[in-house]
């Protein structure tokens, strides 16, 4: 009998075949989806400013809960990430999703400017926080589940969380449209978002659990082309513990590879309603369809990019989702047609998603997979730096007086200044 359908373990309470990888897979894919969701943001910062009678936020006041969101992230994935490596993933990614999800559901109290602080305290720092909590759970666990496959399985996880605006944003907007409180009001759709978020990323992470002890020894062996397709081990030789990664100047390099292609890709999705409508003529049906559209891309980034990397490698990879990002933000404000725009904001999204699709591979190539739980939730500190820098940025160089070609030039120019970081980046040798 083959080693998948007869090798069991005693693991997290349940017996787990090691065959059953693909419905943790599944699992992995519908917790990112319900948390991905925050990446809609935008179409409640527009829907929110729209009716300056009601909630009266102003452009920046209306970005300040996206930011903290994102900033938060880094503070669940590092306490996540550690949880994870000595508790498992199952209790982690449950937590991760209740917290994510009754933050959202806080946020939906919001009614007017005094109320800001709910949107902050339950968007931001509850939903961010729960957010990075789960977040970090499924990228470290699959590695593990799929040796053999470890660029384009990360990929496909994070693919879910790009896809997660797909279907919220264009719902969202449907909801606000057709409900004259909602369009008020636009907060008061939370609650209803929250409990799907809830039951959709508690069923997907009650399948998570870790493959028993010697599963990538066994799994690299069952074939010959198995074992030819697993990964070699990283540079080093060896698996670096979080303190070890951390003293090598390499995964500060990593750290800032993430750092500038999060500010630059972010900065377009804190403000891509408001651009599509000001820069390319988008109604904000239209402008809210795009923001889900480009989820699509974000999503489908994440697989494309780690596909990619596992075929001409990590770091030309990097030169190539950095270089097209920055092209492709510099010719933004000068789109001169809706068509045009559609093709700019997709590589943009593409290249942003590209980048946390390969990152994780890449983390667990120059350092090892057996921490990479740690070691990659530490690294997503990039992730919240940029997440706080670039919708800042970007919002304030546009201003009141949408300056949107200053904006757009100067971020386009730091993702183009980043492409000396892959090239410089070489894995950490034998020590």
């Amino acid at each position: 009998m083959s080693t998948t359908s007869t090798r069991e373990n005693e693991q997290d309470g349940v017996v787990t075949r090691t065959g059953n990888r693909w419905v943790v897979l599944a699992g992995g894919v519908l917790v990112q989806l319900a948390i991905g969701a925050v990446y809609a943001w935008s179409t409640f910062s527009k829907a929110i400013q729209a009716d300056p009678s009601a909630i009266e936020l102003s452009k920046v006041q209306a970005t300040i809960p996206f930011e903290v969101a994102i900033g938060m992230i880094f503070v669940g994935t590092y306490l996540g990430g550690r949880i994870q490596d000595r508790r498992g993933p199952r209790v982690v990614a449950l937590v991760g999703v209740t917290i994510y999800s009754i933050g959202i559901m806080l946020a939906s109290l919001t009614r007017d400017a005094s109320d800001l602080w709910l949107l902050i305290l339950g968007y931001g720092v509850l939903g961010g926080f729960g957010l990075g909590l789960a977040y970090i759970v499924p990228i470290a666990m699959l590695q593990k589940w799929f040796p053999d496959k470890r660029g384009l399985i990360t990929g496909i996880a994070v693919g879910g969380f790009g896809f997660g605006a797909v279907i919220t944003s264009p719902l969202a907007q449907r909801m606000i449209q057709g409900n004259e409180d909602y369009q008020r009001y636009p907060t008061k759709v939370f609650l209803w978002l929250g409990l799907a978020y809830l039951v959709a990323g508690l069923i997907g992470a009650s399948f998570f659990r870790n493959p028993p002890e010697g599963y990538a020894a066994a799994s690299a062996a069952r074939t010959p082309a198995a074992e030819s397709a697993a990964p070699k081990r990283n540079a080093a030789g060896r698996d670096f513990t979080p303190q070890e990664a951390l003293s090598t100047p390499q995964w500060y390099m990593l750290m800032f590879i993430l750092t500038i292609s999060v500010t630059a890709g972010i900065s377009l999705i804190s403000v891509a309603a408001g651009t599509a409508t000001d820069v390319a003529g988008f109604t904000a049906g239209g402008a809210a369809t795009l923001v889900g559209v480009m989820g699509l891309f974000n999503g489908g980034g994440r697989i494309l990019w780690a596909a990619i990397s596992d075929r001409i490698g990590r770091r030309p990879a990097f030169i190539g989702i950095l270089g097209l990002q920055g092209l492709a933000l510099l010719a933004i404000p000068h789109a001169g047609s809706q068509a045009v725009f559609y093709i700019l904001c997709a590589l943009v999204y593409t290249c942003y998603g590209g980048a946390f699709g390969t990152m994780p591979s890449t983390a667990g190539d120059f350092f090892g997979v057996r921490h990479s739980g740690a070691i990659y939730g530490l690294m997503l500190l990039g992730w919240s730096i940029g997440g706080i820098v670039g919708p800042l940025l970007i919002s304030w160089l546009i201003g009141e007086d949408q300056a949107y070609t200053l904006g757009f030039t100067v971020v386009g120019i730091i993702a183009l200044a980043g492409l000396i970081l892959p090239i410089v980046a070489r894995p950490p040798k034998h020590t």
